[in-house]
């Protein structure tokens, strides 16, 4: 089980950045998807959320009409694109599978961890 997650970077505020998520198909062919993220000091949140198809997604309030949260299960990717990027979007990015169809937004429902991608946003 192996979850891969890339995109991160540095931007300026307003800017924009997509990460993906690679996911070995085992883990994701049938499984909810999120991404997560944890600023320094700063207890890991929920992001966003897409269930096992596609067809329905979910939102922390902090980042809805910004990101953007997709999957395509051809190719076993997940993506979070983000647009205007604040400084308090600054974090270490994580994605994240769970066994069961759609987890939603709590971190104990996922069951797989890939590493973190940095996306610092000055402003």
């Amino acid at each position: 089980v192996q979850l891969q997650a890339s995109g991160g970077g540095s931007v300026q505020a307003g800017g924009s950045l997509r990460l993906s998520c690679a996911a070995s198909r085992r883990t994701t062919s049938n499984n909810g998807m999120a991404w997560f993220r944890q600023a320094p000091g700063e207890e890991r949140e929920f992001v966003a959320g897409v269930n096992w198809n596609g067809s329905t997604t979910t939102y922390a309030d902090s980042v809805k009409g910004r990101f953007t949260i997709s999957r395509d299960r051809t190719k076993n990717m997940v993506y979070l694109q983000m647009n205007s990027l604040g400084p308090e979007d600054t974090a270490v990015y994580l994605c994240a599978a769970a066994r069961s169809a759609f987890a939603g937004s709590s971190r104990w429902a996922y069951n797989y961890w890939g590493q973190g991608t940095l996306v610092t946003v000055s402003s």
